[in-house]
């Protein structure tokens, strides 16, 4: 007797140590895949602590608060098992059975295996727990039935299916898990129906978001605006390329996730975003001012007296103070909101990856009249953006009317 539980003792010293390691490779396994799956953006306050919640999140049917997901047993998730946050992640069920809204991406989520999610909730259990509450979401009758969400989860719920990959890459594959379920990018980047649902016919065509577009990250329109493989990549990895920088919702989504993903992974983000065989990027050859229309011609004017001393005469940006306009990525889009969107409201101080930080732009909406406004983006956008069409006074006046809140919108 006393020889088998020696034995046992021996075994039970020896598989000790393997537990612990498992436990903790889980645990940075989970910590990455956290960042993948990008949970700090939506459950971080600005100026909060991380994952404490609070931010508020704008969708058409009002105001949502990112939910504390430390581990604190009375405001966070200290109390989920596995099966309940997995249930939280892939089904949208708080651990109380009522129904998440669908900010929370479950319905991209509900693709991750489970030995996803249990490492990942391996990783949250280790963080600090946050002992403070979130503000509580409450929106409008109908809308703040939960209980209605019953009946959206069983249209809805489940609506990302992955296309089959047979004859691609394994980067295409492993891209193809980044992106369209750890990243959820077709959250934003996919159209909404009425009932909020992502729109699976016109997927990854882009979206609307409070007055933002979120453009289209098919490959032909990708390449169509100048993307390869090589500067796309870099664009997550360090947030900026030859093609501009990140802004609005994609900085925080750099910020908290892609600048933290490994070289492989963001080469298969782009592998799958542009396919195998990349379509060839479309190179802009540069237009004569005199070659531009008469409301663009009066943009150059508007154009030195505001942009010039940050983005150069000529366009080709200045290192840490501003991108080049030639061939910038929100010129070529063939929608105007979000170059307009930036004219008038300034970008804030932002720090890049290997870069020293960009210094802030200002907006200029006290600084230019409706007029010289659509010059000035008609100048841009035919000048470096490869546009042949011209904007109206009008077409100006009804974007600006469909300005987006202050408060942050999800990414």
């Amino acid at each position: 007797m006393k020889q088998l539980l020696s034995r046992f003792a021996l075994a039970v010293g020896l598989a000790a140590p393997l537990l612990l390691a498992h436990a903790d490779d889980q645990v940075k396994r989970g910590e990455y895949l956290a960042r993948a799956a990008d949970c700090m953006a939506c459950h971080t306050a600005p100026g909060g602590a991380p994952f404490a919640g609070g931010l508020p999140i704008v969708s058409p049917f009002g105001t949502i608060y990112g939910t504390n997901i430390t581990p604190s047993k009375e405001h966070g998730i200290g109390l989920y098992t596995d099966d309940e946050f997995f249930a939280a992640l892939t089904e949208g069920k708080r651990r109380d059975g009522a129904n998440l809204y669908p900010a929370m991406p479950y319905t991209s989520y509900h693709l991750m295996p489970r030995a996803d999610s249990d490492a990942i909730h391996a990783y949250l259990k280790t963080i600090e727990p946050i002992e403070r509450a979130a503000p509580v979401t409450r929106l409008s009758f109908p809308f703040n039935v939960r209980l209605g969400l019953m009946g959206w989860n069983m249209l809805y719920g489940k609506d990302v299916k992955l296309a089959p990959t047979e004859g691609k890459s394994a980067a295409f594959q492993r891209g193809q898990y980044m992106v369209e379920v750890l990243g959820h990018c077709g959250e934003c980047h996919t159209p909404r129906g009425l009932p909020g649902a992502m729109q699976q016919d016109k997927r990854l065509t882009g979206g609307v978001l409070n007055g933002y577009l979120a453009p289209s990250l098919l490959a032909t329109d990708l390449a169509a605006r100048g993307w390869n493989h090589q500067d796309l990549s870099t664009f997550l990895k360090h947030g900026m390329s030859a093609q501009g920088t990140m802004f609005n919702e994609m900085f925080p989504v750099f910020h908290n996730s892609t600048q933290g993903l490994n070289d492989p992974d963001l080469a298969a983000m782009a592998t799958f975003l542009l396919g195998d065989q990349p379509p060839q990027a479309k190179v802009l050859s540069e237009t004569s001012l005199d070659a531009l229309s008469p409301s663009a011609q009066r943009g150059r004017q508007d154009y030195l007296n505001v942009c010039a001393g940050c983005h150069a005469p000529n366009g080709e940006g200045k290192p840490h103070i501003a991108v080049a306009m030639r061939g910038n990525t929100t010129l070529r889009l063939e929608d105007p909101r979000n170059l307009l969107r930036v004219i008038e409201g300034g970008i804030g101080e932002q720090q890049f990856t290997g870069f020293e930080r960009m210094q802030p732009m200002p907006g200029f909406a006290d600084k230019l009249n409706h007029q010289q406004l659509t010059d000035l983006l008609n100048y841009l956008r035919q000048g470096w953006g490869g546009q042949s069409g011209e904007l109206a006074v009008s077409d100006v006046q009804k974007l600006q009317a469909d300005a987006p809140p202050t408060e942050h919108t999800a990414h």
